[in-house]
């Protein structure tokens, strides 16, 4: 095995030693549960652990509160940590990653809908966390971006994004207008279908968002996020590959889905729905681009255009139907017409 990048070798050291220090002055670990789901052979546990000063009395992630966004990067993980996970009366253990990260496929099936599951460190400090099991009889499916597609943030604009994260209260974000009602209405017309929300953002504004889209109406679901810290091949890891094999994932662990992509034209999404389409022309069933206005795509990529797709013009390239709308009041229509429309025979 290659010798991981020094990027990676640095973060390590800085993350033990800081844990080191922190438990010399009595913090000890949380954890921190993200919704996950299964299918027909596993359940798949997402969770964080990180360490804080008095766990019991610290305020639980899934409160309604007014949280600084900085909190959510100000975090201790908690490295190399045994964790026992609990689904449907089975125990398994684990350990958390370099960066305090469990991320499980357990052999448990579960019946469709939601359950709750159990993650422990040393026995007396636990927390529950939810699973979402898709009808095994689903044909469609509903993958969303989540930053200026559901939420605005511009995100990739480095000033932009500190000042959303660091700064404003995520009571203060604004939301899309129109998309909560959208995804509520097509996940209504396929009870029991799965839902994902894709972001390249990273795992620390995970409850942020939760709490956010909870808060405006949002279908529950599992967030498929990323570490923006080094890796072992480099300084930070890509947001497109993240959700390039984010979907790959999906589709062999969906086989008989068919999904509605909808991301924004600001960045990538047009580009990476596109290509898996392509790829995986059996498991899209159409695509759903929020347009940017030009003020928007400034502060997304420096121009006041979308992002070219290179694929787009190409006659040889076979893609899913494509509709684009400002917001969710202008997408709904058109993807229903899509979806309406008989299959060829």
């Amino acid at each position: 095995m290659a010798r991981p990048h020094y990027s990676s070798r640095l973060e390590d050291w800085f993350n033990l030693g800081v844990q080191a220090v922190l438990r010399r002055r009595g913090w000890q670990e949380r954890i921190i549960p993200q919704v996950g789901y299964g299918n027909t052979e596993f359940v798949r546990v997402l969770a964080r652990v990180v360490l804080g000063r008095d766990p019991r009395n610290q305020p639980r992630y899934d409160e309604d509160q007014v949280v600084r966004g900085w909190r959510a990067f100000v975090t201790a993980p908690a490295v190399k940590v045994p964790v026992t996970v609990t689904v449907s009366g089975e125990t398994f253990e684990t350990v958390t990653d370099r960066g305090g990260f469990v991320d499980l496929n357990v052999p448990v099936v579960l019946p469709p809908g939601w359950h709750e599951i159990v993650l422990g460190v040393h026995g007396d400090r636990q927390a529950r966390a939810r699973i979402f099991v898709p009808d095994p009889e689903a044909t469609f499916g509903l993958v969303s971006d989540i930053d200026d597609t559901v939420i605005l943030t511009m995100l990739p604009r480095p000033l932009i994004a500190a000042w959303n994260t660091f700064v404003r209260d995520e009571q203060a974000r604004r939301v899309v207008p129109g998309m909560a009602g959208l995804y509520e209405e097509l996940l209504a017309d396929h009870p029991g279908a799965p839902m994902f929300y894709l972001s390249t953002g990273a795992w620390n504004t995970a409850p942020t968002l939760a709490r956010f889209l909870a808060r405006h109406g949002y279908p529950p679901g599992p967030l498929l996020m990323t570490d923006w810290g080094p890796t072992n091949t480099g300084w930070f890891r890509s947001g497109q590959e993240h959700k390039r094999t984010a979907l790959r994932r999906l589709a062999r662990e969906f086989p008989n889905v068919r999904w509605v992509l909808v991301g924004d034209d600001g960045q990538h999404d047009p580009q990476l729905y596109g290509d898996f389409a392509q790829t995986h022309p059996d498991h899209v069933l159409a695509i759903g681009i929020r347009q940017l206005t030009p003020a928007e795509q400034v502060l997304s990529h420096g121009l006041p255009v979308p992002n070219p797709d290179p694929g787009a013009h190409d006659p040889h390239r076979p893609t899913a139907v494509t509709v684009q709308g400002p917001d969710g009041h202008a997408l709904r229509p058109q993807l229903r017409s899509v979806l309406t429309r008989p299959e060829p025979t």
